[in-house]
């Protein structure tokens, strides 16, 4: 004969249970948050911030730059205005200067 849980141990199983559902609630958030980061990211990448048309890998001379394929906007990604400033030339130091944001 088995014996019929009492109300504390009922109350227990039914917060555990309540508490594993919303683990994996969390868990299928945090999935699906991931994925649309993903998509965003498939989206939007090597796309001109302007037009929205193909950016193309272009070397220019110490550095490669990304640019526009229908309007000519050129794209730096993170250090190379660093890159740009190695190069010594009173120039591109100043215009490195120019976009620095310290």
């Amino acid at each position: 004969m088995t014996q019929k849980p009492s109300r504390s141990e009922q109350e227990f199983f039914v917060r555990e249970e309540a508490e594993q559902i919303r683990k994996l609630h969390i868990q299928k958030l945090r999935q699906e948050a991931a994925l649309d980061l993903e998509a965003a990211k498939e989206l939007h990448y090597m796309k001109c911030p302007k037009c929205g048309f193909d950016l193309v890998a272009v070397k220019r001379r110490f550095v490669e730059i990304d640019e526009c394929t229908n309007c000519g906007v050129i794209v730096l990604d993170k250090g190379e205005l660093d890159k740009m400033k190695a190069e010594d030339h009173p120039l591109v130091h100043s215009l490195v200067d120019l976009f620095r944001k310290d």
